[in-house]
């Protein structure tokens, strides 16, 4: 039956305005129901306060290293200071005693990656790759003599051959009689092929083709391993102990190194660096970092089987650690999409005080690590005693926070 429309505005069902008397209405019980509306729009969680970044004091204590990456890599002071301050990392006694170190051939000591005993403080045996990755930590540029020195070495190690003269630490281990197995060879050219990677993408070579088509050929060989049935069940039973299959091939710390400073390419396989991001947060195994290569087992260290800071446990384990896996986190992109790396750095944060200094949560000794690959880069300042001893981590904690585009209040 059709209503007359009369008086009243009125939008009926067919969304066409009329006017419908309310007698009328009423009778026929033409109320038309009230749809709730969902909301749209959700408002978005407040941006983090801006992490208060300590320069003048840091301008006070620190060694001239740190000085000059708190000016340049966090307060982002460049094109504001005078020209000498460009100079001051090479002032460091620490990084000149390690650049002098350096043989005829570029390399320090004939090997890659043998890294200084713990118990001393000094560069005896060190590695070229991180004494190079170190240099560059001090704030040398790549084209500074000792570094452009060794970048002919490193290069080269990115190439797919067999020479076992590209072997080092291991060619040294052949010369005394030890037999090196085919399987075992290729692993130690692999690591080799993803440590002057790192070095060479920290360095700020990510447009060179050597160097992207280690890293592609590297990111191939993992998206390969990640996508297969392998990545979930990587574990084979040899004997009594459980090893990693022969055909896994999980990252190793110097390829998330690499990788970490190619921004470009990252984008370039995004697809692969979803795959990289869910094996990183997957839970860490309990079992030892060993794997069977032909008819041997061998020890992989430097693979990167899960999650390594899953809980504030661990940070207390090893600061220092801790400090730089959230650094590196950041420079892949993926600290900001974890919740608990971003509550484990927001902890770090909340342990500066007013002053925006960092102190140790628990007690008030020097944090120490004992990870080989934390070496390179912590501690960079000389002073183990006084005040001094907290500038790495402060410094740390307001880069971190410009990688990850936090707002930085200099105080």
């Amino acid at each position: 039956m059709r209503v007359p429309c009369t008086g009243e505005a009125h939008v009926c069902a067919a969304g066409r305005k009329c006017s419908i008397d309310n007698t009328l209405q009423r009778q026929f019980d033409l109320t038309l129901p009230t749809i709730p509306m969902p909301s749209v729009f959700t408002p978005a969680p407040p941006p983090p306060e801006p992490v208060r970044f300590p320069l003048g004091w840091l301008l006070e204590h620190a060694s001239p290293s740190i000085q000059y990456r708190a000016i340049i890599d966090v307060a982002r002071l460049g094109d504001k200071v005078p020209p000498a301050i460009h100079h001051l990392p090479y002032s460091a006694k620490a990084a000149l005693e390690l650049a002098v170190g350096q043989s005829a051939d570029g390399t320090w000591n004939g090997a890659m990656l043998t890294v200084p005993s713990p118990r001393g403080d000094g560069f005896e045996g060190v590695g070229t790759v991180h004494a190079v990755h170190r240099l560059l930590e001090y704030g040398w540029d790549k084209d500074a003599p000792p570094i452009y020195h060794a970048r002919r070495v490193l290069f080269r190690l990115l190439a797919e051959d067999d020479d076992p003269a590209l072997l080092f630490e291991c060619a040294q281990k052949m010369a005394k009689g030890v037999k090196v197995d085919d399987e075992s060879f290729m692993m130690a050219r692999q690591t080799l092929r993803e440590a002057a990677g790192a070095v060479l993408a920290q360095a700020g070579f990510e447009a060179d083709p050597r160097l992207r088509g280690a890293a592609r050929r590297t990111l191939d060989k993992l998206g390969e391993f990640l996508r297969s049935p392998v990545a979930e069940k990587p574990w084979v039973r040899v004997g009594n102990q459980q090893v990693l299959s022969p055909d896994a091939f999980p990252p190793s710390i110097f390829a998330l190194q690499m990788i970490a400073h190619m921004p470009l390419f990252r984008t370039e396989h995004h697809d692969k660096m979803e795959l990289l991001y869910r094996w990183l947060t997957r839970p860490l195994p309990r079992q030892d970092a060993l794997q069977l290569a032909g008819k041997k087992i061998v020890s992989i260290p430097n693979a990167v089987l899960g999650d390594r800071l899953p809980h504030r446990n661990a940070v207390e384990d090893d600061v220092p650690a801790a400090i730089i896996w959230l650094e590196l986190m950041a420079r892949l992109g993926f600290l900001k999409r974890n919740e608990n790396w971003c509550k484990l750095y927001e902890r770090f944060v909340d342990d500066c005080g007013r002053d925006g200094v960092w102190h140790p949560h628990k007690g008030m000794a020097m944090p120490r690590s004992a990870a080989p690959w934390v070496w390179a880069s912590y501690p960079l300042e000389p002073a183990h005693v006084g005040d001094e001893r907290w500038a790495d981590i402060t410094f740390r904690i307001g880069l971190i926070a410009r990688i990850i585009g936090r707002g930085v209040t200099l105080v």
